[in-house]
């Protein structure tokens, strides 16, 4: 479908060109077009950042007046130009991606974080996306986003004065966000429709554009919908399962006829996270039709191009829907297809595990994405031993270690995230275009001086204190409770004082009340005359979160105290916004979740790009990251552990945070020569920024993903036609028919120069060999790492036509420490994710 100019109002034609500019979200991280939004209406700009509001609120006479304007027709003629060029100009994508993507990657998501004037987002997974669909475009990496059109979005948040969290949904109307109609070729808003229980559900289509990408959004708030379904789309994060299920039957179902009606066949269907599995159910049927199969060789030749990401690492984190519920919502869906609401709960269950208080079976949406996918990542190293544990349930009887979850560290869009003051200095460091193409190698710092180094982070503060005076006083602090109106409107927060930032969801697992665990040892680090420190807060917790909530009025009511009033504030309403303010205005960022339930943690890695350092636990990316020189590690080293909810580490975790405050950071930033300089500390910043800032970017993340999964996705999916898909299901089911008859019927080993030669003796039932891999496998011990060595076929056994004899040489163990094992071999497979049969000796 050709895209239609979207024109709400009229402008002189002179000025035509605004429109562009304004759809065009490039704004939120492109700063260039900023004056002309000023300059058309500076209160309006200053107090949204909505380009697209601006040129919607503004008056005529001031349009008529600018475009008479010699100096703003020369400025918005050189953005024109400059946006131009941007779109044409070549790409990392377009010169060097070692692999071609077809019609390019289909992204889902529940929630996008691109800018606060579009609040699409509750937290890091939604800014996530929005950094990774800013990224690709920069990258020119052809991706079509599919998202919700929220009229509410996430909860705005104002605190009470006795600390309570109040929440509000204010109405978004889509006319004043930066969207606008998705039309066909004769000019028609396009719609879809999802069928639900007695009636259609009818979804409006819209689009935004990011830069070379578009995300297209759905909306259920059609007039023609009843009431109830209008409200689909109401809000991100329902309470309600009913809701939820609704809302992710209309990101999936209707995201995947989206793509369809527009005539898209994505190379690649990447999900982040399993609210939007419904949409590789919807992709495998639309195959089905096409090419007029059974739903099971659709499945196996679309899964082969199906990615999923999660990010959650304890398994209740899961959306889960009872049978009753989803017979009543998806039977219109699936009545016309070979596939049951029984079954699909199959490609989402495991036995008793997936059962809800009734006891009833239930679909897990994370089990089901993976179970129609051919690769799955975690998003950190250490995550990657998590999400082996909650998927180990699908893989009954495989070791953990061989459970088919591998990962890509998450990354940063950086020009999202860098002030100013450090784009400055990366710019004379690197070059205007840096982020455009990956850095080649670490870009040296050795070239900035330390004097410049510490203009740029001594100039971040006084923008962040100046910022938060602004904020505290929009939040009437003079009209709160307290015993310092002046300090509590952040009067005493001072330009050249030690600044702690933390701002994140709350809820317990990232316990931002660590510091409050020993308030005694807090009260005498903000008492320090001559250290002095202050303390900046932000985060929302879940409305249905009592003890987030809890800890949020802990805070307030500590920070209202009168030896703390002042030095510790809190600011209200947390979103992309604040994030940039404080990211790049913080000397230190402060992450203490409970080890190992962090998954990556990315807001640590936008205070690289300026100059800021990191207090951490040792986890997510920061486990992957830290080493001395760039920064501070609790409990450092710490090794994967089994997940649960004790707090066996919260007191010791207390006091390593105290000592690396009172003995580390806290001396090292006051600790100036004679020329005022922290040359320690600067040593740390520069180091920060040389090591970490582009190994944490989203464009190494985005290339990661183009290189190691969508390329060979591609690649592996155009072998995957209707026959050979067919072949491979009628294959497996007829391994999967013999594979109850498998056995093992002798093992032995002798030993020799210190090696040990196995010999075992199996029966296949009628498998052809060459479909079985005999493995011989032996734990991580003192006697050595993990091995599993892959035994050879010596012959057949006279006595049998369906036993074999397979041997291996390896190096010599204790009794009992290598197992035999027998799985399926398939090169056309990813396994054992595709096929997850295997048999042990024992």
């Amino acid at each position: 479908m050709t895209p239609t100019a979207y024109t709400p109002r009229f402008l002189p034609e002179s000025l035509n060109g605004l429109f562009q500019l304004a759809l065009d979200l490039r704004w939120t991280w492109h700063h260039g077009s900023d004056d002309l939004w000023y300059a058309l209406d500076n209160e309006t700009w200053n107090a949204t950042r909505n380009a697209w509001l601006v040129l919607n609120s503004v008056s005529g006479d001031r349009l008529e007046e600018l475009a008479a304007d010699p100096a703003f027709q020369k400025r918005y003629q050189e953005q024109i130009a400059a946006h131009n060029e941007f779109l044409h100009a070549n790409t990392w994508y377009s010169d060097d991606c070692p692999g071609d993507l077809g019609q390019g990657v289909a992204y889902f998501c529940m929630e996008y974080g691109i800018s606060e004037s579009l609040p699409l987002y509750s937290g890091g997974l939604g800014i996530l996306a929005g950094d990774y669909l800013k990224t690709a475009s920069d990258l020119g990496i052809p991706v079509t986003a599919i998202g919700l059109l929220y009229q509410q979005g996430y909860f705005r948040q104002a605190i009470s004065t006795d600390g309570e969290q109040l929440e509000f949904y204010p109405y978004n109307d889509p006319t004043m966000l930066p969207v606008s109609p998705l039309r066909d070729d004769d000019g028609e808003w396009v719609r879809v429709v999802v069928p639900f229980p007695g009636r259609p559900v009818r979804l409006r289509a819209w689009v935004a554009q990011v830069g070379r990408c578009k995300l297209l959004l759905l909306d259920s708030n059609d007039p023609r919908n009843e009431p109830g379904d209008r409200g689909i789309t109401s809000e991100l994060y329902t309470g309600d399962p009913e809701k939820r299920l609704q809302q992710e039957m209309v990101l999936g179902i209707g995201g995947w006829r989206l793509l369809n009606q527009l005539g898209a066949e994505p190379a690649v269907c990447h999900l982040n996270e399993g609210h939007c599995a419904l949409a590789l159910i919807e992709r495998a049927f639309s195959w089905q039709d096409k090419h007029n199969t059974d739903f099971q060789t659709a499945r196996t030749a679309t899964r082969a191009t199906n990615l999923f990401t999660t990010h959650t690492s304890v398994a209740s984190g899961f959306d889960h829907f009872s049978l009753p519920l989803l017979r009543l919502y998806l039977t219109p869906w699936l009545e016309p297809r070979d596939l049951t609401v029984e079954e699909l709960i199959k490609l989402g269950s495991q036995s008793a595990l997936d059962k809800i208080k009734t006891g009833e079976p239930s679909l897990n949406m994370a089990f089901m994405a993976l179970n129609m996918s051919a690769r799955m990542n975690a998003v950190s190293r250490i995550h990657q031993k998590v999400s082996q544990t909650i998927f180990q349930p699908i893989f009954p009887r495989w070791p953990a270690d061989d459970i088919p979850a591998e990962f890509v560290t998450n990354g940063v869009h950086t020009p999202s995230w860098d002030s100013p003051e450090s784009d400055a200095i990366w710019t004379q460091a690197c070059g205007k275009d840096r982020w455009r193409r990956p850095l080649q190698a670490s870009c040296p710092m050795a070239g900035i001086s330390d004097d410049d180094l510490w203009k740029m982070r001594r100039l971040q503060r006084s923008r962040l204190v100046h910022y938060l005076r602004g904020r505290l006083a929009s939040q009437h602090c003079e009209q709160k409770p307290g015993n310092n109106h002046a300090a509590a409107c952040g009067l005493l927060l001072d330009n050249e004082t030690l600044t702690l930032g933390f701002a994140r969801r709350f809820t317990e697992y990232k316990r931002p009340d660590l510091l409050l665990k020993d308030q005694q040892r807090l009260l005498d680090l903000l008492a320090s005359r001559d250290q002095p420190v202050q303390i900046v807060l932000a985060g929302k917790a879940h409305p249905y979160d009592q003890r987030g909530k809890d800890i949020i009025r802990q805070w307030k009511a500590f920070s209202r105290r009168p030896d703390v009033e002042g030095k510790v504030v809190f600011i209200e309403d947390y979103d992309l916004g604040v994030a940039s303010q404080l990211i790049q205005g913080v000397d230190v960022w402060l992450n203490c979740p409970r080890h190992p339930w962090e998954a990556c943690g990315t807001s640590g890695m936008k205070v690289l790009v300026n100059g800021g350092l990191n207090l951490s636990q040792y986890d997510g990316w920061w486990a992957e990251a830290w080493n001395t020189e760039v920064g501070w590690a609790i409990r450092p080293g710490a090794t994967f552990e089994e997940l649960g909810s004790s707090g066996e580490h919260d007191n010791s975790d207390t006091r390593e945070l105290f000592d690396l405050l009172a003995n580390d950071v806290i001396p090292a930033f006051y600790d100036v020569d004679d020329q005022g300089l922290p040359r320690h500390w600067l040593r740390r910043i520069r180091a920060s920024m040389d090591q970490l800032t582009a190994t944490y970017s989203a464009s190494r993340m985005v290339r990661e993903y183009v290189e190691k999964f969508y390329v060979p996705m591609t690649e592996q999916g155009k072998q995957r036609d209707p026959s050979t898909a067919a072949k491979i299901v009628s294959d497996h089911q007829e391994i999967n028919m013999h594979w109850p008859r498998l056995r093992f019927s002798a093992f032995s080993a002798s030993e020799s120069d210190g090696s040990q030669t196995f010999a075992v003796e199996v029966y296949l039932d009628g498998i052809a060999e060459q479909r079985i891999a005999v493995e011989l496998v032996a734990d991580c011990s003192e006697y050595g790492p993990r091995c599993i060595t892959e035994m050879a076929l010596k012959h057949p056994l006279a006595g049998s036509d369906r036993s074999y004899l397979y041997e291996c040489t390896v190096a010599s163990r204790p009794e009992g420490h290598y197992t035999p094992r027998l799985r399926v071999k398939d090169e056309r497979l990813n396994l054992p994710l595709e096929s997850s049969a295997v048999l042990w000796l024992k």
